[in-house]
């Protein structure tokens, strides 16, 4: 499968591909894969006004009505899933099957928001007033802005449009200006499921593509209720106090460090498994890579060995070679906040396996690496930063508190695990006294989340949900009303009124 016939098979033109001034470029061989247009200020500006337009005709569609459109949607997905795995993978780097795991996401994400189209359920509140009855009920809140990051270029998209569709809005969507091909391709699909289905308005899906200033834009425009950004702590910085500013409201996915604690009972092998594609997946370029590990000190010269032996069988190469296991970093950006981070933790005396440049004669000018495990010293603290790249800190422990602490000690909390057939263990975990991720696990690594639970997490992570359970709450406005049945007008609190 080249990109030429990937592009054909996904609908993208010449005048999609070449026809603007932003560069695309593959990191899976550093070469320019396509040139786009980006938007302007005043091009930004129409589609916030033509996706309010939608928004106005679209609430007025029965909500079983636009789970129609969301599950021709899916269909579309599934008939073209290959081609757009193979895109995502050509255009972030990641491999193959993890493309098509990523396009998966979406058909599922689909298939829960068909049925969350007959369930967007309120309720009836026992009123203290006599001949009262009081409910809450969920409407449409308006046109809901998508920015995306480069390392899940289409599901995220799909996560947020496949709610908000149903909740009744529309969506515009700023993906990152280093993935925008899979963006297009995915406005392509929805352009035909939007024909198929029929007496769509225009703009209910759009996408705007540019650079930090066409994100701007959109956070900043009051037309705009909702936005939910996907990205960096530094991003969401900029990006929750804009939107509070204008009293919006704002879904952030932000940055991760996330840890696995690996007790004496575990199953080892599991656990090296899990660690192994938690750490080097999308070559660590996920919000939930497993960046810290916690090993007992009962088992430390059993696992980490036998980790080693799995980092050195690790296949590091071309993402849609089927033998790969490791495709490139997105950038050469990327490669050198490797190379510091890595520096920093021999200066405080980690001992570094791995990290190293690879197939640089094959491909000069991408940036493949060897993933890195770094077995760091004893320390009242463990790494802090998040650095986008396969890098495993390790550390020993003794006590499972002392562990817990340390793991929470981080200014981020998305994703988190514990390996153990201790029963108690497990509780304390995912007990109030655990983990403070938005995700704690047990006997199931960090990374690989399903979309029927609401996925997000706390602190610097940012307090957003995203996909399944009662996320799609976030894509829409409470009403609590009461209607008085009787003849009389008695007041709350049994205050006494008369004229």
């Amino acid at each position: 499968m080249n990109i030429e016939s990937v592009f054909t098979a996904l609908g993208l033109s010449e005048n999609d591909l070449n026809n603007g001034d932003l560069v695309v470029t593959s990191p899976v061989n550093g070469n320019a894969i396509a040139q786009v247009k980006t938007h302007s200020a005043a091009e930004v500006d129409t589609a916030i006004g033509k996706a309010k337009q939608a928004f106005e005709d679209w609430k007025n569609v029965p909500a079983p009505k636009r789970g129609e459109l969301v599950r021709v949607l899916g269909n579309k997905l599934r008939d073209h899933k290959e081609a757009l795995g193979a895109l995502v993978s050509m255009e972030c780097g990641k491999i193959y099957q993890e493309g098509l795991g990523e396009v998966q996401e979406m058909i599922d994400i689909c298939d829960l928001a068909v049925g969350l189209s007959r369930q967007l359920f309120g309720l009836t509140i026992a009123s203290e007033r006599p001949g009262h009855r009081m409910t809450e009920t969920w409407h449409p809140i308006g046109p809901v802005g998508i920015i995306s990051a480069f390392n899940f270029p289409v599901a995220v998209w799909c996560w947020n449009s496949a709610l908000a569709l149903v909740c009744g809005n529309s969506v515009i969507w700023k993906p990152s200006e280093k993935t925008p091909l899979t963006a297009l391709a995915c406005q392509k699909l929805f352009d035909l499921a939007a024909a198929e289905v029929g007496d769509i308005p225009d703009g209910l899906s759009q996408v705007i593509v540019g650079h930090a200033d066409v994100g701007e834009q959109l956070v900043n425009d009051t037309r705009v209720p909702v936005i939910s950004a996907t990205g960096s702590t530094a991003m969401g910085r900029k990006v929750g106090p804009a939107v509070a500013a204008r009293f919006g409201r704002s879904i952030l996915e932000l940055g991760g460090n996330n840890g696995i604690i690996v007790a004496p009972t575990a199953n080892l092998e599991m656990a090296v498994r899990a660690i192994l594609f938690g750490a080097v997946g999308t070559a660590g370029q996920r919000c939930t890579s497993t960046r810290r590990l916690f090993v007992h000190d009962d088992i430390y010269g059993e696992l980490v060995p036998a980790l080693k032996k799995a980092y050195s069988g690790i296949r590091v190469g071309d993402p849609m070679e089927q033998s790969t296991l490791v495709g490139p970093l997105i950038d050469k950006q990327a490669f050198d906040a490797m190379q510091s981070a890595l520096d920093m933790a021999m200066v405080n005396g980690g001992e570094v396996v791995g990290g190293s440049r690879a197939l640089e004669d094959t491909y000069p000018h991408a940036y493949y690496v060897n993933p890195a495990i770094v077995e760091m010293p004893e320390a009242d603290q463990t790494v802090q930063t998040e650095t986008f790249a396969p890098i495993l800190y390790v550390y020993r422990y003794t006590d499972l508190d002392r562990a817990i602490s340390l793991h929470n000690d981080v200014p981020q909390g998305l994703s988190s695990a514990i390996f153990t057939n201790d029963v108690r263990e497990a509780e304390k975990f995912t007990s109030a006294v655990g983990s403070d991720c938005g995700i704690a696990n047990v006997n199931i690594g960090t990374s690989g989340a399903e979309i029927g639970g609401a996925f997000g997490g706390e602190k610097e992570t940012g307090g957003g949900r995203e996909s399944g359970s009662d996320a799609w709450k976030g894509y829409m406005r409470r009403a609590t009303s009461t209607v008085n049945y009787s003849s009389d007008l008695p007041l709350a609190q049994g205050i006494e009124f008369n004229l």
